[in-house]
């Protein structure tokens, strides 16, 4: 069977700031923004904001009682996208981003009965936000660990915004998107669902 373009295609957003809810935030923002895009392709879902949950640190699938990652791992393993939304912070990717790809590393021990990795027939892509310079650095050290784990990457596949080095705004505050903005957003989401299609119906070869 050949994808098409109205395949029904599902996505979750794990959304990285520091921030627990309700607290604005700029990387939530952009993140429903892409999911919005997204949702222009046939492709449904949610965001979740990480610093609401009691993610533990570590490297396993369950790091014990109390332990959100569980569930959360469901969510992401039952959608075909993973977007990843994190600030930037001291020209990094936030903790909570990187303790997001730490339990992801779990998935290299998982593989399906060909050998292939959980994650290999899942696309996912990358927002960031900042009011410094850093979101090409950022977006490649997500690029790397998500590609490290298993899933693909489209044409692309970053959306973001950085506002004036050593000034206060944020992208939460602008009167409006920036075309630029919204045009990578539109891209991402553009190339992401038409990769994810193609991976559903024509997925990786068995591992050896």
């Amino acid at each position: 069977m050949e994808p098409t373009d109205t395949t029904p295609l599902r996505a979750v957003a794990l959304v990285c700031t520091l921030s627990p809810s309700p607290a604005p935030s700029s990387s939530q923002l952009l993140a429903e923004q892409t999911m919005a895009a997204l949702s222009e392709h046939g492709v449904t879902g949610k965001t979740i904001r990480i610093a609401d949950h009691d993610v533990r640190p570590g490297v396993q699938i369950d790091m014990g009682e109390g332990d959100a990652w569980p569930e959360i791992r469901d969510t992401v393993m039952g959608a075909d996208i993973l977007i990843l939304a994190t600030p930037i912070w001291l020209g990094h990717p936030s903790s909570i981003a990187q303790r997001v790809l730490e339990r992801l590393d779990a998935e290299l021990s998982e593989t399906d009965d060909e050998g292939r990795l959980l994650t290999f027939g899942k696309v996912a892509a990358v927002c960031v936000v900042g009011n410094e310079d850093g979101a090409h650095k950022v977006s490649a050290d997500l690029f790397q660990g998500l590609n490290d784990v298993g899933f693909t990457l489209a044409a692309n596949a970053v959306t973001y915004w950085v506002g004036e080095a050593m000034q206060g705004t944020d992208y939460q505050d602008l009167d409006k998107v920036p075309e630029a903005t919204a045009r990578a957003t539109r891209t991402l989401a553009a190339n992401t669902a038409h990769l994810a299609r193609r991976l559903k119906y024509a997925p990786y070869p068995p591992s050896s």
